[in-house]
């Protein structure tokens, strides 16, 4: 945390007056107190601030330290130990802040300790918010499973039950160096019955019947006209939320839609034959066992 307050409130001192006290980062750190220029995340507004060297009309000048380098000529405060990590960037330096009037050398703690960057660093935030919709397209998401009623064989002409079997899922991954935690939920279905018809996306998954309800209508089930082999594929939508180093969880823009594995379903033709024949009197009538059927 930044105990230096007034350093932010003032368009300077983010500056350095004697340049050999000063943490050299960077060209930007080189200047005589009247070109450099640096960087600070001002922690009131969230904003980056640049801050030029010194003002003309300042009465003090300024001398930075780098945290915890001992130096003898000061109070030793400097080594109190830093409070603020600079994780916003690589060539950050956590200093303390001294100054002096102009008229004498008698420097004193002024602010600190904080970072300063004589680049503006990269927002990691918005560079995984850029990615985001990316990165979740390309997780190993399970679109879940079809499953079918009756299975593997169903008949021509009658309804088939078909629902899916998918699940939230979660998953850690490193952006940016970053950790960054992914939600996916389902929150929508496509179903494609093999035979040219595709019915979604909507919401329904689907459910199981009980064996003596087979047939039945439901919201997901399909009926075939012809007999044949089909593949029936479901391409899952997800929704995703994502956290960045175990913060709130932000929504992911889009959604991303993977597919299940084909799940292959017979379909047959029945038929209905009535016979007059008792097997017990004639063994060999038709619709008895081992008896062949006509075609």
């Amino acid at each position: 945390m930044m105990v230096g307050t007034l350093l932010l409130s003032l368009p300077g001192p983010a500056a350095v007056s004697d340049s050999s006290d000063s943490p050299a980062i960077g060209t930007a750190w080189a200047g005589n107190g009247a070109s450099a220029v640096g960087w600070f995340h001002d922690p009131h507004s969230n904003a980056w601030t640049s801050v030029p060297v010194g003002l003309p009309d300042d009465p003090f000048k300024y001398r930075s330290k780098h945290v915890c380098r001992v130096d003898s000529n000061l109070d030793g405060s400097n080594c109190a130990g830093p409070d603020v990590e600079c994780a916003d960037g690589d060539n950050g330096r956590v200093v303390n802040w001294y100054r002096s009037l102009k008229v004498l050398d008698n420097y004193t703690f002024f602010a600190g300790p904080t970072c300063i960057y004589d680049e503006k660093p990269v927002d990691v935030l918005d560079q995984i918010a850029g990615q985001i919709q990316r990165q979740f397209e390309s997780l190993p998401i399970n679109a879940g499973t079809v499953v079918a009623q009756p299975s593997p064989h169903t008949l021509r002409g009658a309804e088939t039950n078909f629902y899916a079997d998918a699940a939230e899922q979660q998953f850690d991954v490193t952006m940016f160096g970053q950790k960054v935690h992914v939600v996916a939920t389902p929150v929508q279905y496509t179903w494609n019955y093999g035979d040219g018809t595709v019915f979604g996306p909507q919401p329904s998954m689907g459910g199981p019947l009980p064996q003596e309800r087979w047939g039945e209508k439901t919201r997901t089930s399909h009926v075939y006209a012809q007999t044949g082999d089909f593949q029936v594929v479901l391409t899952t939508s997800f929704q995703g939320t994502y956290s960045v180093n175990d913060g709130p969880p932000l929504p992911i823009p889009g959604q991303g839609q993977f597919s299940a594995p084909p799940q292959a379903i017979s379909v047959w033709r029945s038929i209905t034959r009535n016979y007059a024949d008792d097997c017990n009197v004639n063994p060999q009538g038709q619709g008895c066992f081992g008896v062949p059927s006509p075609q």
